[in-house]
């Protein structure tokens, strides 16, 4: 297998392309947007409950938005512990 210089040249920049971190919103928005995902999910599986509860929508579904909302839920504590033990780190750094 001959590789010359040019075709490995090629090769390591067509990866350093594929490498380059994709621009990245600020994370003020990205928290913003989380936060209303988040709302949305909520505010969904109540309106699917109620309609359940109506008899308008199936047991399934209504299985189906709990299980997305617990999901949400557990998410949501866990960057909550994560938070907490890192501003618990910080306090512990010596000055």
């Amino acid at each position: 297998m001959d590789i010359s210089s040019v075709f490995a040249n090629q090769k390591f920049s067509a990866a350093k392309e594929i490498l380059k971190p994709a621009p990245q919103a600020d994370i003020p928005e990205q928290t913003i947007s989380k936060v209303q995902s988040f709302a949305d999910a909520l505010k969904a599986t109540e309106e699917t409950a109620v309609s359940a509860m109506s008899g308008n929508t199936d047991n399934a579904a209504l299985v189906q938005a709990i299980a997305q909302t617990e999901l949400a839920v557990e998410t949501v504590v866990s960057v909550r512990d994560k938070v907490v033990q890192a501003y618990q780190e910080i306090l512990r750094m010596p000055i």
